[in-house]
């Protein structure tokens, strides 16, 4: 996230060139959620509770992000756009203490590459907002003020408007809707993160997606994902005291309906770090792992769980500048975090075979732990019920199942919710120090030494410390002809599953392939010759035939698989000794911390000289000395001044109040003036006046086009309303008669109603006849029932003028029309365009009238002006503090 649009009330200064070399990522926009997730997070920096999201044409043509932040400075708003300047971070040291979600100030130069770009923006302490106008390089073209409240607006035009292959991806509607989608996503994953967060989305003026202000973050997820999806979810939390990390969140409730507590996508599983959305990779597929375990079938095993999971370590203990987007964090103690996660999933969701701890957990049982062997017994015994062991005579096989099922070490504190403080699975956190008084005295201890390098555990019959790789191989290394015929499955490359990862493969990073067996070596050559011979075969027809051909194989080439096999088992034994070998011991783990934890020094950087060299030298600053002001003594006598304002106060006394209509100024906040009408203050809407005084000139004058009609439409008795109507319509006044006899009704009452009437006059074989020829296409649904209604009202109520003649629809037309007409007047008149419409009121609209044909006024009483000292005190009243 973009830190050059700084909304805090720090100064903007521009990063050392080691900095920027360090923290320069080249960002590049390349879509419409880019944009909106610098803005947004650029918003929540400047301590914004609201922030509204407008696009237009799924963002192509405009974004526009609102917020009530603390607002750009005068000062900072030439090098608000300009790479690299930025008030959160001064260098990079600074990120070992980051609280703001950007840092690197390049994201809004990088929007203004391929956009137009216009800011508003007000302080606390401006009295108005201020609009600046950005050019491609980030620099201010044109600035002008404006009436937007506290906050920022950042409003990005014609994006990817010199980059035609970018904007052509997006001429699809799939693509498109799919980028609303992601940005609907960001918004819900901050509206979960940050509660009191009031978001909204509008898409070409409609809302697709709002959510209020919340409590709590339980709050914040029954707005976002609803009342069903949180009733499937659990909260949960862990502290590991050592490392300072701090786990908390909502998960699947234990046996939850997959349906409703997964997703197909990962768009619901929510994972923040210290506040800031992330992708991490291992983490999901530990959650997902555990989350699968519990359910015996394979329904849950391709889905993402619903849940938020809120990571808070040291800012010092994750790095947040991998990449441009800062969506994936470096996390330095992550083997200490995905222990601590699995502590906290293996207390929900109980230990299960299917997500085995590794050797490594089991050795980080502490021998100085204060757990009874009591408790350890206890903990043994639960086991034994959930999981129970297979049928030996051997005591020993007993001994090492037990050991298996016992879950990993767990030095931290760990809680559920409330609601399931009964069902919280308490876990020991080392292995007894001494065996219990049953147990045989004179039986090997276990030493500290020996547990935590991993070498107390040995194998039975080979006497070598258990290899923690070795859970990784499912099957011995050779598979004989007689086993492969009888499984019950179809081993082959396709069918045959490799061994799953494990906890332990993602917290040490050494996922590791079991080697091939002969018959795997077999099969990879065979199945392409089945595959050369016959290209339409079936999975099933290339498996039986491969299975076919090793039983029929000769017994000297089985034999150059077997060698074949037995060398990749010997790498694969050496290259898992060597893996161990380098992770026992303390003094190595030591090494590899310090290592991992080192900070690489930055290069001794020569941009000084450049800059020296390359740029101009800027002259010094000269402080600016104040000009006095010219200044001339004017003689006068405070005596005489105060007798001279006695008899002008006085006069005013007796002199009689002023009539009329007075425009006094103009409410800098408000569109309204303040009047003086006589001794009373009033307060003057112009623009209700102006609608009223545009509605009188649209009745009285304006004509409505008529458009021909393709088919005359034929005017009855019945049509008309009576044969009254038929008459007086007749009577109106007519053109000259055409040559074939027909006129057009002339008449100002019907044609500037938008009608066109021909008559054709009768004779004795044939009557009269009437039509209408053309019609208004502005009025909708206008017919000969609102000529016959203009008939009427000449007939009953003698109107003469157009005025009187207009129809309900025609009425509701033009009042349509001079609202239209009034808003596109200037947010601010000026004080003689004020006066102007004042001074048509009181001619055109008279004393009578004085509301708009909303019904509302056009003066409102704001205060009487005082006429004695005893008035005026009156008015100021004390303040009851």
């Amino acid at each position: 996230m973009s830190s050059v649009l700084s909304k805090t009330r720090s100064v903007m200064n521009q990063l050392p060139a080691d900095t920027v070399r360090l923290l320069s990522s080249s960002q590049v926009i390349t879509s419409m959620t880019n944009v909106v997730k610098e803005l947004l997070e650029n918003a929540l920096d400047a301590g914004a509770s609201t922030i509204d999201v407008k696009l237009e044409n799924y963002g192509l043509d405009r974004i526009e992000v609102r917020d009530n932040g603390y607002g750009i400075k005068a000062a900072d708003a030439p090098v608000m756009a300009v790479r690299h300047f930025t008030s959160k971070i001064h260098s990079h040291e600074d990120l070992e203490r980051l609280q703001t979600y950007g840092f690197r100030g390049e994201a809004l130069g990088s929007v203004c590459a391929v956009a137009e770009v216009a800011i508003t923006t007000k302080t606390e302490d401006d009295d108005i907002s201020t609009q600046y106008t950005l050019n491609a390089q980030g620099s201010i073209v044109s600035q002008k003020p404006t009436h937007l409240g506290q906050g920022t607006t950042v409003c990005v035009l014609k994006l990817f408007k010199n980059l035609p292959v970018r904007r052509q991806y997006y001429s699809s509607a799939k693509r498109c809707k799919e980028e609303v989608k992601k940005i609907q996503d960001l918004l819900m994953a901050y509206a979960i993160i940050k509660p009191q967060l009031r978001l909204t989305l509008t898409h070409n003026k409609a809302v697709v997606w709002q959510k209020a202000k919340a409590a709590d973050h339980r709050s914040a997820l029954l707005a976002t994902l609803g009342s069903s999806t949180l009733a499937h979810l659990l909260p949960c939390h862990h502290h590991h005291e050592q490392e300072q990390i701090f786990l908390e969140g909502f998960f699947p409730k234990p046996g939850a309906d997959v349906s409703s507590s997964s997703t197909s996508v990962p768009d619901k599983t929510f994972i923040f770090v210290n506040n800031r959305p992330v992708h991490h990779k291992d983490i999901v597929k530990l959650l997902r792992q555990h989350y699968a375990a519990q359910y015996a079938d394979e329904t849950a095993q391709n889905r993402y769980p619903i849940l938020m999971l809120q990571i808070n370590v040291p800012p010092s203990a994750v790095d947040v500048n991998l990449t441009p987007d800062k969506t994936q964090v470096l996390l330095h103690n992550k083997e200490v975090l995905l222990t601590a996660l699995e502590a906290l999933l293996v207390s929900l969701y109980g230990y299960r075979p299917g997500c085995d701890t590794s050797m490594e957990r089991l050795a980080s049982f502490s021998p100085t732990s204060k757990t009874t062997s009591g408790e350890v017994e206890d903990e043994i015994n639960a086991a034994l019920r959930d999981n129970p062991p297979p049928s030996s005579s051997s005591s020993s096989m007993s001994d090492d199942w037990v050991v298996n099922q016992m879950p990993g070490g767990l030095t931290s504190n760990f809680s559920l919710g409330d609601d399931e403080d009964d069902k919280t699975e308490r876990l020991p956190s080392e292995l007894p120090k001494e065996p219990d008084d049953d147990a045989d005295s004179s039986g090997p201890r276990i030493s500290v030494e020996d547990w935590s390098k991993g070498t107390a555990l040995t194998d039975p019959v080979s006497l070598e410390p258990l290899q923690p790789v070795q859970i990784l191989q499912t099957s011995a290394p050779s598979c004989s002809v007689d086993e492969t015929e009888t499984s019950k499955k179809t081993v082959n490359v396709i069918t045959e599953k490799r061994t799953a990862l494990t906890a332990f493969d993602l917290i040490s990073n050494r996922a590791m392939k079991a080697p091939p067996s002969p018959v795997a070596l077999f099969e990879k050559e065979a199945r392409l010759e089945v595959l050369r011979e016959k290209p339409t075969a079936s999975i099933q027809d290339i498996s039986s035939a491969v299975k076919d051909r090793w039983k029929n194989l000769m017994e000297e080439d089985r034999k150059k698989y077997e060698e074949k096999a037995k060398k990749h088992l010997e790498h694969h034994d050496r290259t898992c000794a060597a893996k161990l070998a380098s992770n026992n011991g303390a003094g190595s783990w030591k090494e590899r911390r310090s290592t991992s934890t080192h900070k690489r020094k930055p290069p001794l950087s020569n941009q000084q000289l450049l800059d020296e060299l390359f740029s101009a030298p800027r002259p010094p600053k000269t402080p600016r000395t104040a000009i006095p002001k010219p200044s001339q003594p004017l003689r006068c006598c405070i005596s005489s001044l105060g007798t001279r304002l006695q008899r002008l106060s006085s006069h005013r006394s007796t002199a009689p109040p002023p009539r009329g209509l007075r425009l006094i100024n103009r409410l800098a906040s408000q569109s309204v003036w303040v009047i003086s009408c006589g001794l009373r203050l009033m307060l003057f809407n112009p623009f209700r006046v102006q609608e009223s005084l545009l509605l009188k000139r649209l009745v009285e004058n304006h004509v409505l086009s008529a458009v021909t009609l393709p088919n005359p439409i034929l005017v009855t008795d019945g049509s008309l309303g009576g044969s009254d109507n038929m008459e007086t319509l007749c009577d109106m006044e007519k053109q000259s008669p055409d040559v074939n006899g027909r006129m057009f009704i002339s008449d100002p009452r019907i044609v500037a109603n938008g009608f066109q009437v021909r008559l054709t006059p009768g004779s004795a074989s044939a009557p009269r006849h009437l039509e209408v020829t053309a019609l208004a296409d502005c009025v909708p649904f206008l017919g000969v029932e609102d000529l016959g209604e203009i008939m009427t009202a000449v007939r009953r109520r003698k109107a003469k003028t157009v005025q009187e003649c207009r129809p309900l629809k025609v009425s509701n037309f033009l009042q349509s029309e001079a609202v239209r007409l009034a808003r596109q007047m200037p947010a601010h008149l000026s004080r003689e365009d004020a006066e102007d419409i004042l001074s048509r009121m009181q001619q055109q609209l008279g004393e009578s009238k004085r509301t708009c044909f909303h019904g509302r006024p056009f003066l409102q009483p704001l205060s009487d002006v005082p006429q004695t000292d005893h008035e005026a005190k009156a008015l100021f009243k004390p303040l009851g503090l």
